[in-house]
């Protein structure tokens, strides 16, 4: 299931129905198709981990989606590290089958990994970012990595 500020919860089909009506209105303008992860520890000890797929329509907006998975167990900061990107990683592949047949699955999708040059993450930069090239996938780092920084981390 994933949610929406504006539709509430939707199942995979509704999404691809709202994704696709979205992007027709308007097919001269160019998309970004963005997934992003975010993660916390919950105050029971196990983690929140947010997937969030957004679709900007650059200069006009756009809209986002997510779905959320509690994970109870325990894991240092590279094993939420990595498993943020993996979660985005099987998301953008479970998308793009699922759009395949409408013309959505030809964009670039940019996955937005929630590490920095800053900070206790900067030692994972390389070895994240290889993991999602190697996937076939743009890799965006903070500060440009919005999809999981700002929007995912909003609903964990």
């Amino acid at each position: 299931m994933f949610n929406s500020p504006t539709h509430g919860s939707l199942t995979v089909h509704q999404l691809q129905k709202i994704v696709s009506s979205y992007m027709h209105k308007d097919r001269q303008s160019k998309y970004r198709i963005i997934i992003g992860s975010d993660s916390q520890k919950t105050k029971k000890g196990s983690y929140d981990f947010v997937v969030a797929l957004a679709i900007h329509r650059v200069g006009s907006g756009g809209v986002y989606f997510w779905k959320r998975e509690i994970v109870d167990q325990k894991m240092n900061l590279k094993e939420r590290m990595y498993r943020e990107a993996v979660l985005s990683l099987i998301s953008a592949e479970e998308l793009s089958i699922l759009f395949r047949d409408n013309g959505i699955s030809k964009y670039d999708v940019e996955i937005h990994v929630d590490i920095g040059t800053n900070g206790e993450t900067k030692d994972m930069i390389t070895e994240i970012s290889g993991m999602v090239r190697a996937n076939g996938y743009e890799v965006k780092i903070k500060p440009d990595s919005f999809g999981a920084s700002k929007v995912a981390d909003r609903h964990t």
